[in-house]
């Protein structure tokens, strides 16, 4: 009985697009996130260089103690880029699966009308 349930749910028109109003929003709120975590990531680029140009510039002022901080401070930034990377990377594969999903949403009413 349940399953029948979910198939007259499944066909009916208003669920159709009641999910995809659910689908739509969260691809919108995953945009967001999305952007949010693009400027993240560009100004993590920032900071990895500004280290980067630290440190060779303590290099060659021979600053020895100053160098062995700002590598530190380098591999710190570059760590946390990885992560704020990695994050970015995980919500655009998140976007295309919610996208596919919604074109198969799209294609299953289209195939239903």
């Amino acid at each position: 009985m349940a399953s029948d349930l979910c198939r007259r749910a499944s066909d009916d028109s208003p669920v159709h697009s009641a999910e995809f109003i659910v689908f739509a929003a969260r691809l919108e709120e995953l945009h967001q996130c999305s952007a949010v975590l693009r400027r993240t990531r560009l100004r993590a680029e920032e900071i990895v260089d500004e280290a980067r140009t630290l440190l060779a510039e303590a290099e060659q002022r021979g600053d020895t103690d100053r160098v062995l901080e700002l590598r530190a401070q380098l591999e710190q930034a570059r760590g946390m880029y990885g992560k704020v990377l990695s994050a970015y990377v995980t919500i655009c594969r998140k976007i295309a699966e919610e996208r596919q999903a919604i074109l198969r949403e799209q294609m299953g009413l289209s195939g239903a009308a």
